[in-house]
């Protein structure tokens, strides 16, 4: 039940904003063993001048080409597994486009995914696999 918000500059391609999207999304399924079919992405594009960034930070160094990465999840995950999705985005990203891993920005944002979301008609649904 992951909501994905995806902030990128205007420049890149479609094919490059997709590529962005499914990598987070098949990591996602892989990391975070969500349903293939749950796939809820914003992707948001900006002029140069709407994206804030250092140089550096943290020894990483940042470039015009900087991606920002929303998640929203349930709570639930371990540490790991939190990694893990990072690391997997990172290399997907890196491997399927033209942004570099230091351009790669994620936050994830957790909630109880049981009453803080509606995936439509006003109620509050209760997917199955969380039970798992």
């Amino acid at each position: 039940m992951p909501f994905v918000r995806i902030s990128l500059p205007k420049v890149f391609s479609q094919e490059t904003k997709d590529g962005i999207s499914n990598s987070v999304h098949n990591s996602l399924v892989q990391e975070f063993n969500i349903p293939q079919d749950d796939y809820f992405h914003i992707i948001e594009e900006l002029e140069p001048q709407q994206i804030k960034f250092p140089e550096t930070y943290l020894n990483i160094p940042h470039t015009s080409d900087i991606v920002y990465i929303q998640i929203i999840a349930g709570q639930g995950r371990t540490l790991e597994q939190k990694k893990g999705l990072y690391k997997e985005i990172a290399n997907r990203i890196a491997n399927s486009t033209t942004v570099t891993k230091n351009n790669i920005f994620i936050v994830l944002l957790e909630n109880d995914g049981r009453q803080n979301w509606s995936f439509g008609n006003g109620e509050i649904q209760e997917p199955k696999h969380l039970d798992k």
